[in-house]
């Protein structure tokens, strides 16, 4: 199949050419059909498999096709579209997909999220826009302040539902559901239907369409995936040896903490390995500049909390390593699909100590199979070690979670209670804050004879965040 074949009008098939993409991924083509027929639709798909073009495409050629009701006073710039994603890092990303695809119609767009200044922001949607991509928290700041006016919405987008439930924002998108027409189409897209998922469906869906094209927490057969057993005291050392050995020249490396991620990037750049680390406590331009240096490969080792690592798509990046494994085994999913992305190949690492057995035992389970372990000479594991206990992660393992309670947040990457001010800083984002990381666009469609690669090369974090966009 085509994108000639799927319907789209010749601007948007114009835009796809010009990126080199005439061959939908699996998503898409699933996807776009029922969402051009104006169905509801539950998307399901792994990381890395094109979800995002999967809707801002029918997003785009819905909105460009049929007008907006009302008068043309009331409907000029009235926002029919809102995308709603847990991080910073995939509302920019988003965008720039809106941006890459949208090219050559008629449209206006916003990326709206915090850990900027909302004047930029509030101009732009007082100005009007048709299509916001947002986080939820720092849309609600601009509804509290009456910058925006929600009730012309006729789609809407829940991008990374799962990730979305798991950061706590239930509540938030509650309020702003209730804040759009009932009459509306919407779209939920996750990496999994999980029971909750599935909950939250029946809650803002109407009789969706369902699409999956991978099984529920399925890693890409693109990467390859191999266990190093290790004391923990000699982590940073396999970590070296492994990178020189190898001559490994983008790395990215993902701990549990923020302290860390900055103590492993120091220790590395000491060693004579060119490393930085990128977390929530980071300053946006800090941010900026260590994935800016990343993807240029003036750093070879990027190092990153679960949560700042959301939205980062770096074309073909070739290595993850599991420094520590993530107490929830659903985040090994997530993590390792950084690299191996729609058809590419990649290789994840994983060096597990004796605290970590039981979550990668756990891992193993929801991977239904075991992963290939390597013991390297010089760092065989002490048989009488005896396991420490990890405390952080985003909740204890089996401790149950009924469907809407708010999780408790990441240690070190927790958001305030509900009762705590965030007006203009990262409100409705964990409170650490994902700064904007000068995002690549995800969810690319398939190219024709080659390995797909993400729309557009935009790196002004800063820009995407207020992120206005008039077409011609």
């Amino acid at each position: 199949m085509l994108f000639t074949e799927l319907g789209l009008r010749a601007e948007i098939l114009r835009s796809l050419s010009e990126q080199g993409y005439d061959t939908p991924t699996p998503i898409q083509a699933q996807a776009i059909p029922q969402v051009l027929a104006g169905h509801d639709l539950m998307a399901a798909a792994q990381t890395g498999t094109g979800k995002t073009a999967g809707f801002t495409l029918p997003l785009l050629q819905l909105l460009s096709t049929t007008d907006a009701p009302g008068t043309a006073a009331q409907t000029k710039f009235r926002t029919r579209a809102l995308i709603l994603t847990p991080t910073r890092e995939l509302a920019a990303q988003v965008y720039e997909s809106v941006r890459t695809y949208g090219k050559h119609l008629n449209l206006r767009a916003a990326a709206i999220y915090g850990g900027v200044s909302m004047v930029p922001q509030t101009k732009l949607l007082r100005a009007g826009v048709e299509i916001i991509v947002a986080t939820p928290g720092r849309l609600l700041d601009h509804v509290t302040q009456r910058s925006v006016d929600l009730t012309g919405v006729e789609m809407v987008v829940l991008d990374e539902a799962d990730r979305m439930l798991d950061m706590g924002f239930l509540p938030d998108i509650k309020k702003i559901i209730n804040l759009l027409p009932k009459k509306r189409q919407t779209l939920m897209y996750s990496a999994t239907f999980s029971d909750e998922i599935r909950q939250l469906a029946k809650q803002f869906l109407t009789d969706p369409k369902q699409v999956e094209v991978a099984r529920a927490n399925s890693t890409a057969e693109t990467v390859a995936q191999a266990v190093y057993p290790v004391d923990r005291n000699k982590k940073r050392d396999l970590l070296v040896k492994l990178i020189e050995d190898n001559n490994w020249h983008q790395v990215l490396v993902f701990t549990r903490t923020k302290h860390g991620a900055n103590a492993l990037a120091e220790k590395l750049d000491k060693g004579g390995i060119r490393a930085a680390a990128i977390h929530g406590n980071k300053s946006q331009g800090a941010r900026t500049k260590a994935l800016a240096d990343f993807k240029s490969l003036k750093l070879h080792v990027l190092v990153a909390t679960d949560i700042a690592a959301r939205g980062i798509d770096i074309d073909q990046l070739p290595h993850v390593v599991n420094y520590e494994l993530p107490n929830v085994p659903e985040d090994y999913v997530h993590r390792i699909g950084r690299t191996g992305r729609a058809g590419a190949t990649g290789e994840a690492v994983s060096l597990v100590c004796v605290d970590e057995y039981k979550l990668l035992r756990d891992i193993e389970r929801l991977l239904k199979r075991q992963l290939e372990k390597r013991i390297v000479p010089g760092f065989e594991p002490d048989p009488h070690a005896k396991p420490q206990p990890i405390e952080n992660g985003r909740r204890s393992q089996g401790a149950p979670r009924s469907f809407g309670d708010r999780p408790a947040p990441r240690q070190g990457e927790g958001r305030k209670s509900q009762g705590d001010s965030r007006r203009g800083d990262s409100r409705g984002e964990p409170r650490s804050g994902n700064r904007s990381a000068a995002p690549q666009p995800n969810g690319a469609p398939r190219r024709s004879g080659s390995a797909p690669r993400p729309a557009g090369s935009r790196t002004d974090g800063q820009r995407s965040s207020a992120g206005g966009f008039r077409q011609r």
